[in-house]
């Protein structure tokens, strides 16, 4: 007949209470002690305090850790090392450094197990130089650190950018053999290599690697990935499977990316997503939201959307995900259909459900949808939303709600860069170029320090308003200062609004003053405008030659030089360019208009 609880041994009760521990039950291991083996007395807790410790890091109140290390200090027990390592742990657990250094400044005798504790627990709160003063004074005792702590040293100096101290660790591992083949160690290097963008020292490092796992493949893919490497990622996801290295949900998710900046794209997309299927991970909700992302963007919002209705649990990223795809790849009706089916179903959007939809109101140009976003938007609490705000102005100035996007910007607590240049860019839309360049006065009167699109948008908004000589003033200063980085977007526009105004020849002045090359666009703008002031010749038909032969598949060139053609009497030259449209199967884009009633 088994004996009652009450009457278990003291030995029993810690074998039990360890059992619980190791089955992560920490409330009902701490529950025992306090009821079954703190009322035995203190003598005989050695084995079990280590236990009783590790409990009590997984709690959140730090106050019971701290009765625990007196219950250790009552008995004696701070002077066994295991004891005191499971103390610096609890404390590092609980972030509480200053406890668990003193806990192993006074520790009688440390091991290595103690530096690798507080070693870790310094890698933990960033702080680098404490970590490498304990990592040398464990080696002045003669101590061998473990990989993983070297590893986790490493990981901490490519956090706070610290390379130098990065490679003299690497140097030290290659000068202690006792460190070397381990593949936590290795791949900790590899990811330094590749975050310090040396991608031929990482590669170099990876493939002296005795053995690589899923973890080290993983973090060449995803780095190449990150670098815009997509190629050299594909062929690793490739040569990894060849060594017979199964992909995990972290590499299928670095890969995908890729899949979206190659040629063959959706092919590739679609054998991933065969392998994922094959390997079990269709079950996986991140995946799959990964995988509808990667769809869309591929320009296949098919088989996204049949992967969002065939899964068992849709939650609020899913929805965000399919709401988002509709919206970029232009069906921003479909878009708001599938938003108001999620508030049908009693889903909860979040602010990045609400910025997709947001948008999707931009493109549709619908007053009618935005006041309804909006109002949502205010009913749920999300007007805080900077980013929402600011998505809202861009919105309600592209559906013709001016006065709206006024209301939103003056209501903002607070207002950045973004929110500045949307208004400008409101106003410039409206035609409102004084108004645009009078919030700009404001703005670099409150020391708003103007970015590159800030200042794109005020271009944007004297182009619009034909505000001439206050653009080549604003322009001038730009590139006098050096304040704003001045890209092809800024020339384009500034050209741009030159020639409309007639003034070809300072266009062309400014063209030849680009510290870039210049692109189709300006030259494109820049016809144009020779060909509205009657000022085309020669060389107007020799660019637009070199327009068609940089841009072979844009109809607009071909009908622009046809143009030119007809206008110079030369019926025979436009025929030709018609026929060539034809041979390649362009057709010329037809505008239209949009009216809701």
């Amino acid at each position: 007949m088994a004996r009652p609880f009450s009457a278990l041994s003291f030995h029993e009760l810690g074998n039990k209470l360890k059992a619980l521990v190791s089955e992560q039950q920490y409330c009902e291991a701490l529950k025992l002690f306090k009821l079954k083996i703190h009322p035995l007395g203190i003598n005989g807790f050695l084995p079990i305090l280590p236990s009783i410790v590790k409990a009590c890091s997984f709690q959140p109140d730090s106050l019971l850790g701290a009765q625990i290390h007196s219950v250790c200090l009552k008995s004696a027990s701070d002077c066994d090392t295991v004891v005191t390592n499971s103390l610096i742990s609890m404390y590092t657990k609980l972030c509480n450094m200053d406890s668990a250094r003193k806990v192993f400044d006074e520790m009688p005798q440390r091991d290595t197990i103690s530096y690798c504790s507080i070693v870790n627990s310094y890698c933990q709160g960033g702080f680098l130089s404490e970590a490498l003063k304990l990592l040398k004074e464990m080696y002045f005792h003669g101590l061998v650190p473990k990989p993983e702590l070297v590893a986790a040293v490493l990981s901490l100096c490519t956090r706070m950018g610290s390379g130098q101290t990065a490679r003299m660790l690497h140097a030290l591992v290659l000068v202690d053999e006792r460190m070397q083949g381990s593949i936590v160690l290795s791949t900790a290097l590899v990811d330094m290599y590749l975050k310090f963008h040396e991608l031929k020292t990482a590669f170099h490092v990876f493939n002296r690697m005795e053995e690589k796992n899923e973890v080290s493949w993983t973090a060449m893919i995803s780095s190449c990935v990150a670098d815009h490497n997509y190629g050299m990622g594909i062929d690793l996801f490739i040569a990894m499977q060849r060594e017979n290295v199964r992909p995990n949900h972290a590499t299928l998710l670095s890969i995908l990316p890729a899949c979206v900046e190659i040629g063959s794209g959706l092919r590739r997309l679609k054998e991933i997503h065969g392998f994922s299927f094959r390997q079990g991970f269709n079950s996986d909700n991140h995946l799959t939201t990964a995988l509808m992302t990667v769809y869309c963007r591929c320009g296949n919002a098919i088989l996204s959307r049949l992967l969002f209705e065939r899964s068992k649990v849709r939650d609020v990223v899913m929805w965000s995900s399919m709401i988002g795809g509709y919206a970029e790849t232009g069906d921003s009706a479909e878009a708001m259909n599938l938003f108001s089916r999620m508030r049908k179903e009693g889903i909860k959007p979040n602010s990045v459900t609400l910025l997709a939809a947001v948008s999707a109101c931009t493109h549709l140009a619908s007053l009618n949808h935005a006041y309804g976003i909006h109002c949502h938007i205010l009913k749920n609490g999300f007007n805080y939303d900077l980013s929402l705000s600011n998505a809202l102005i861009n919105m309600y100035s592209k559906c013709g709600g001016l006065v709206s996007a006024h209301k939103v910007f003056d209501e903002l607590g607070v207002k950045d860069l973004v929110s500045w240049s949307s208004m400008i860019n409101a106003y410039g839309l409206h035609g409102r170029g004084s108004d645009a360049l009078e919030l700009f006065q404001v703005m670099t009167e409150r020391g708003m320090e103007i970015d590159a699109m800030a200042f794109l948008a005020i271009l944007s908004a004297c182009n619009y308003s034909g505000l001439i000589e206050e653009a080549q003033n604003l322009f001038m200063q730009a590139v006098e200062c050096n304040k704003v980085p001045l890209t092809v977007e800024h020339y384009a526009c500034y050209v741009n609004l030159l020639g409309r105004s007639g003034k070809i020849e300072d266009a062309f002045e400014a063209i030849k003053d680009m510290p870039m090359k210049s692109s189709p666009k300006i030259w494109s703008s820049l016809l144009s405008a020779c060909k509205i002031h009657g000022k085309l010749n020669v060389a107007g038909t020799m660019l637009a030659n070199q327009l068609m032969e940089s841009e072979p598949d844009n109809p607009a060139n071909y009908a622009l030089l046809s143009n030119i053609h007809t206008e110079s009497g030369d019926a025979h030259g436009a025929e030709q360019v018609r026929r060539i449209m034809q041979k390649r199967g362009l057709n010329k884009c037809y505008g239209f208009s949009r009216i809701e009633l």
